[in-house]
């Protein structure tokens, strides 16, 4: 059984991993263990008691000094009940007072997952592939009831959380802080790896140890953020890709988010992950209920791999919905390096004519095909074709691009808004501005307020007007600025601080509908490359652009840290133009090809300047791309080599499930003179198995505990790709 009680001892059981927590005999829901899985057991003999100074005792716990919530491991930490350390819930009364008091009240288990409304989350697909537990706690003056809602996918050791506050009593509260988790580890040293960035340069990997005191880290952009990732992992110190105990938390939410870990005065360690409370306080009336987010926690006790592995297969297979799940993907060309601004509609129809020529399948007409758009200064919210520009209606190019064999897509932003606009001057009100304060500009654009059922009604329509009329099989949409001046017009003083999270739901509700009104329509989400790369945006686009950062060199180290959580098949990457548009650097277009293989694939260019001799090799380029589409999409990805430890190449290894086939992909970083020969480590093969690579057989065990020699770099940035098959 996936969910197991004995009295008040619940376990939660995956393939390899244990939760527990259990209600103690005064209602208090303790955290017992988070970790390999054993025999079953109360582990509650792990927590001792004792008599500590300046931690306070409950009432109920009467002249028990050794009785103390600023001590024990919570599974729901409350703030003003006691427990001075940092708190995952908070609810402010009619009084003004912030203090809850949570005790457990009864439990539900429940065949399948559970969902959230208005928000996504992880699902089964049938009852048999996940269960749910439910269990209910209610404070102390029993106004507030606090559902914690669990979810346990057995094969993927995945134990999703979600929690679900309902008012009642008869006056309104203000909910301060509700996050999603909390994870109390009384003992062990931790290492707390984050993934930082910033625009252009996201999701760098951050290892340091767990201390004393407070470490977090978070947004307060309105979005997920460049800076920052919801995604964490604690690891043990000596934690290596295939060896040591780890677990990742990732949180379900497009929002601004605040993942914490502290380390107490007795080295108890608590992770706590959610929405950012720093700009959020919901009003919540009688009777009402408030959910938030998901939160996805996987554990492995060998290593980062297994965690990654069960990650990538959750997200693909349970979170990542519609046609284009698991169905294969056309290889794209987004015309934006390739013109910026400055296209006809004739001059897209040749760019797509060469790239038709040359095997690819998908053309993407970018920024500027809208309105009075000719730069980033005008034009955004007026979503009607500007057919001057064009030469012609978007019904004729997108026959026309049809006619080649090729798909047709388009790019959007429809959260922003351009001051020199038909619907800012009719609707100023809409867009995110402080009264009587000039608003901050970004990239020379606002904010519409989406929190606004009659703001996304109208973008909506506006969509659905261009949308309903020509054949668009994609559809990229961008988001390219954070959000500030957070002021609605729509809702009154005391609801401010609900903004930004009615934003989010309002996002979600978008994309839901367009998602059903569009079935057939690739989406790929994107928040200037990798500002919104999170797993709520999955749940409605199988794809995100990674990052703005088209130099293959950099994106070594952007689809590496990417990687941790989520999987390749989610990662838009493309060969661009070099000179790369954002670094001056110039690599091999075989080498481009590589690192852009190990995610969705494409083209960002223009075909026009080409040499033949590059377009013939594009042309191979997508034969071998189609070739290993599955292997890449479906297989077990490996980090061979990480940026710490190896500075003159990176390697990573995609294997299929069945251990029958492999590639893998090298890249040499830097070239030394006089060099030393380098070897990488295989993993994911038979140990006993033969397998072949030009012309050359190989035992699975050489592979992988003796190593693949690598051939002398005889340039900077060469790559190389080895394709193993066993031999039958």
């Amino acid at each position: 059984m996936a969910i197991a009680v004995n009295e008040k001892v619940f376990t939660l059981c995956t393939k390899n991993s244990m939760y527990q927590m259990k209600a103690d005999e005064h209602g208090v829901l303790l955290h017992t263990y988070y970790g390999k899985r054993t025999e079953q057991m109360d582990f509650s003999y792990l927590i001792q008691k004792r008599d500590h100074g300046f931690s306070g005792n409950p009432y109920d716990a009467e002249t028990d000094r050794k009785y103390s919530l600023d001590t024990l491991p919570q599974e729901y930490s409350c703030q003003g009940n006691g427990d001075y350390r940092e708190s995952a819930f908070a609810v402010r009364n009619q009084y003004g007072v912030s203090a809850s008091d949570l005790r457990f009240q009864g439990y539900e288990i429940l065949k399948g997952k559970y969902e959230i409304p208005g928000l996504p989350a992880f699902y089964a697909e049938d009852s048999a592939q996940a269960d749910t537990l439910v269990i209910s706690m209610k404070d102390r003056d029993g106004e507030i009831l606090v559902k914690l809602y669990y979810g346990v996918f057995e094969e993927f050791d995945l134990i999703t959380r979600a929690v679900c506050v309902e008012n009642l009593g008869e006056e309104e509260v203000y909910l301060e802080r509700a996050l999603s988790c909390c994870v109390d580890q009384t003992c062990g040293n931790w290492d707390w790896m984050t993934f930082y960035g910033k625009h252009e340069m996201e999701r760098q990997v951050s290892r340091t140890q767990v201390h004393h005191g407070i470490q977090s880290v978070g947004s307060l952009r309105g979005t997920s953020s460049h800076q920052y990732n919801p995604f964490v992992v604690l690891a043990a110190p000596h934690t290596t890709e295939t060896q040591g105990n780890c677990f990742g938390v990732s949180l379900l939410y497009s929002g601004s988010f605040l993942a914490q870990v502290e380390k107490d005065q007795f080295d108890q360690t608590r992770v706590l992950m959610g929405i950012h409370p720093g700009n959020f306080c919901y009003k919540l009336l009688p009777g009402q209920s408030f959910w938030t987010p998901e939160a996805a926690m996987v554990y492995s006790d060998s290593g980062f791999e297994a965690m990654s592995h069960n990650y990538h297969k959750a997200i693909r297979n349970h979170l990542c919905r519609g046609k284009f799940k698991n169905a294969r993907r056309p290889v794209l060309i987004n015309n934006w390096e390739g013109t910026y601004f400055d296209f006809t509609g004739e001059k897209l129809f040749h760019m797509a004519e060469e790239a038709a020529d040359m095997g690819v399948e998908l053309f993407v007409m970018d920024d500027g095909w809208f309105g009075k758009r000719d730069s980033d200064n005008s034009g955004l919210g007026d979503w009607y074709v500007n057919e001057k520009k064009l030469g012609c209606t978007l019904q004729e190019l997108s026959a026309k691009i049809h006619g080649l064999g090729m798909k047709f897509g388009i790019w959007y932003e429809p959260e922003c808004v351009s001051e020199d606009s038909d619907l800012y001057r009719a609707h100023p009100d809409w867009a995110f501005t402080v009264p009587g304060r000039k608003p901050v500009r970004s990239r020379n654009q606002l904010v519409l307020d989406f929190s606004r059922q009659e703001v996304r009604d109208h973008i909506f329509d506006q969509m659905s007007a261009v949308l309903d009329r020509a054949e668009v099989d994609y559809l990229k949409w961008d988001f390219n600025r954070s959000i500030c001046d957070v002021y609605s017009a729509a809702l009154s003083a005391d609801r401010q601080g609900e903004v930004l999270h009615r934003y989010v739901l309002g996002l979600y509700e978008f994309l839901e509908r367009l998602g059903k009104r569009y079935p057939d329509m690739l989406m790929e989400g994107c928040s200037g490359g990798g500002g919104r790369f999170d797993a709520g945006m999955l749940y409605y686009t199988p794809q995100i652009w990674c990052s703005d950062d088209t130099d293959a060199i950099e994106r070594l180290d952007i689809q590496y840290g990417t990687s941790f959580c989520y999987p390749v098949s989610t990662m838009g990457a493309h060969v661009s133009a070099c000179p790369n548009h954002q670094t001056g650097r110039s690599v091999p277009l075989s080498t481009r090809a590589t690192v852009a293989m190990a995610g969705t694939f494409g083209y960002e260019l223009d075909p026009a300047k080409l040499t033949s001799e590059e377009k013939a090799e594009i042309r191979e380029q997508i034969i071998r791309f189609k070739e290993y589409y599955e292997l890449i999409q479906t297989g077990d990805y490996f980090r061979l080599t990480s940026p710490d430890t190896e500075r003159y190449y990176s390697a990573w290894e995609f294997a299929a499930l069945d251990k029958k086939e492999a590639l893998v992909s090298v890249v040499a970083s830097r070239v030394r003179a006089n060099d030393q020969p380098s070897r990488v480590l295989l993993r994911g093969l038979q140990e006993n198995g033969i397998y072949l690579c030009d012309g050359k057989e190989y035992t699975g065990g050489a592979l992988m505990y003796a190593g693949l020699p690598l051939p002398e770099a005889k340039q900077e940035y060469e790559s190389w790709n080895f394709h193993f098959l066993l031999k039958e």
